[in-house]
């Protein structure tokens, strides 16, 4: 069976950059600093083929040619560029084309598909043309044209065509996929427009992904992108999926080791940072307790496993924990215990099996209070943003095909943002940099400050290497592989589904009125109006659920 060329390896052919234009971020290629570790044997983890049932396999091809760019446009106003990919392994064939921004390394890959079955692929019987930048007064090499494959009866078209001739592309081109081996997919991210922000009356191309995604959900990504001429058209391609849900090319216990060994991230904590993490059972055996609303005056100490706490259920305001009570010892708690923390990891599959996503919950006993930025002036905010317990993550997409890192998730408050490879930093080689915002802990890819707000209006995240730090892949646990079966024993704390803190009510009015004897006359009212738009999660003291209660713990990141 031959495998496709990983990342590591990815080609453009090389094109000469014109005498009159600056080269671009996308002229190189990204590969990440370290070699590939070999994989511990396994099933079907790092094979480069994967099996979607019903007689279709697919591949991942990180090998391209490019065909058509433009200069103008698009993201930063860079324009993009159009690949098609190469290199098949024999019997493989091409699902569609390949897009990206120019405004950032080349670091792509498409699925390419073989059929074992004589109906899985068929080639199209036609082809629509569905946009050409003939009438584009831009800067671009040529003149570039998008069709859409016609399929025959039953098949529907995974991706594009793209050429420099009005000429229609051969039929053996492409393959469409039988309609049973599909599933719905919806717009992602922008690649490109005419504009320097995307019109929804326009002409747009966006990446794919299933709209349907989860550890249940078995749409597969193509890596292929759909071109628009208006943003309410419905999506004319479709995305394959794994027809048998069939998890064989998920990753066993010792390639997870392994995984997680080569790409455990770096956690840097702001050196102004008091309240740093902890591991659960530090927090528990410190003085942390269950208390039962009715019976608040006898709360409960906590197993060090938690194995006292209620489990299963729902949030139902009836049970939650909190710290010491003795004052000295709360704030002692408080305060974390680096050299005793630990990550939590939880592995799941992603995009039909096709990835690996490994969740890397930190744990910390307190939240601490919140800053703003008005303007010119720095403003502690006393209560608002505090609360006992906090759960923040990063989320490793590692791919099935080949095990190589595809995006790292940084979680923000109450959302957060993928970050593609070739954008992030790397410590110890393949190990992503991750950046812990002072007393929020939100979680950023880059050093410096994140205003939360607008107008010069916010809550500052502030991040910055220091000496406090978390190697990650020193003090690491699996607590939840669902795919395993048995194989992981998840500790009785990850099954209490109530708060992590208790809810304290307070006048937002009266800490209000704190800050605003700070201000000049003429921000009270703009800060006024921001702080009471602040989501519930700021300004209340509440504590979170844990990260079982998640959406994302069985659903995608965002």
């Amino acid at each position: 069976m031959g495998n496709c060329l990983s990342s590591t390896q990815s080609a453009v052919n090389p094109n000469v950059i014109s005498k009159n234009r600056k080269a671009l971020p996308i002229d190189a290629s990204f590969k990440l600093p370290a070699p590939l570790p070999s994989w511990p044997p396994g099933e079907g983890f790092g094979n480069g083929v994967i099996d979607l049932g019903d007689g279709l396999q697919v591949c991942q091809v990180s090998s391209f040619n490019k065909v058509w760019a433009t200069h103008e446009g698009g993201p930063d106003n860079l324009g993009a560029s159009f690949f098609e990919p190469s290199q098949f392994p024999q019997g493989f064939s091409m699902l569609g084309s390949y897009s990206q921004p120019n405004n950032t390394l080349f670091y792509g890959w498409v699925l390419a598909g073989r059929d074992d079955s004589g109906s899985a692929l068929k080639q199209p019987i036609d082809y629509t043309l569905v946009w050409s930048s003939e009438a584009l007064r831009i800067k671009q090499d040529g003149v570039g044209y998008i069709w859409l494959p016609s399929p025959p009866d039953g098949y529907k078209a995974v991706g594009h065509v793209v050429t420099t001739s009005p000429q229609k592309p051969p039929l053996g081109k492409t393959r469409c996929v039988r309609s049973d081996l599909t599933d719905e997919c919806e717009i992602d991210s922008w690649i490109w427009g005419p504009g320097k922000e995307s019109d929804p009356n326009g002409f747009n191309v966006y990446s794919l992904l299933p709209r349907s995604r989860g550890t249940r959900a078995m749409g597969v990504c193509v890596g292929t992108f759909v071109a628009q001429n208006t943003l309410t058209a419905p999506v004319s391609l479709a995305c394959v999926k794994n027809g048998v849900s069939n998890l064989s090319c998920m990753p066993n216990r010792n390639q997870i080791q392994t995984i997680f060994q080569a790409y455990s991230p770096w956690i840097y904590f702001h050196p102004d940072e008091q309240f740093l993490p902890s591991s659960v059972n530090w927090y528990f055996k410190n003085g942390a307790f269950l208390y039962r609303k009715g019976d608040e005056s006898r709360p409960v100490p906590i197993e060090s496993d938690g194995s006292n706490l209620p489990q299963g259920g729902a949030e139902d305001d009836m049970y939650w924990l909190d710290l010491p009570v003795d004052e000295g010892e709360k704030e002692r708690v408080k305060k974390g215990n680096l050299q005793e923390s630990q990550v939590y990891l939880h592995i799941k599959p992603m995009l039909g099996g096709t990835f690996t996503d490994v969740a890397v919950w930190v744990f910390y006993p307190f939240n601490g209070p919140s800053r703003a930025k008005v303007e010119f002036i720095n403003i502690p905010l006393g209560k608002i943003g505090e609360h006992v317990g906090d759960w923040e993550h990063v989320t490793l997409r590692i791919s099935n095909f080949n095990g190589e890192l595809r995006g790292v998730y940084f979680s923000e408050h109450s959302g957060g943002a993928w970050v593609k490879p070739s954008e992030l930093e790397f410590q110890d080689g393949n190990k992503a940099v991750t950046y812990s915002s002072l007393h929020g802990h939100a979680m950023y890819a880059k050093p410096g400050l994140v205003l939360q707000g607008r107008g010069g209006i916010g809550i500052r995240n502030d991040t910055a290497k220091s000496k406090k730090f978390m190697d990650t892949g020193t003090h690491s646990l699996v607590v939840a592989a669902e795919y395993l079966g048995t194989a992981i024993n998840e500790p009785p704390w990850l099954d209490y589904s109530r708060k992590w803190g208790p809810k304290i009510t307070y006048d937002i009015s009266e800490e209000i009125k704190k800050v605003d004897k700070l201000l000049p006359g003429k921000l009270k009212s703009a800060f006024d109006k921001f702080v009471r738009s602040l989501p519930n999660e700021v300004l209340r003291e509440e504590g979170p659920t844990g990260p079982k209660m998640k959406r994302n713990w069985a659903g995608d990141e965002v």
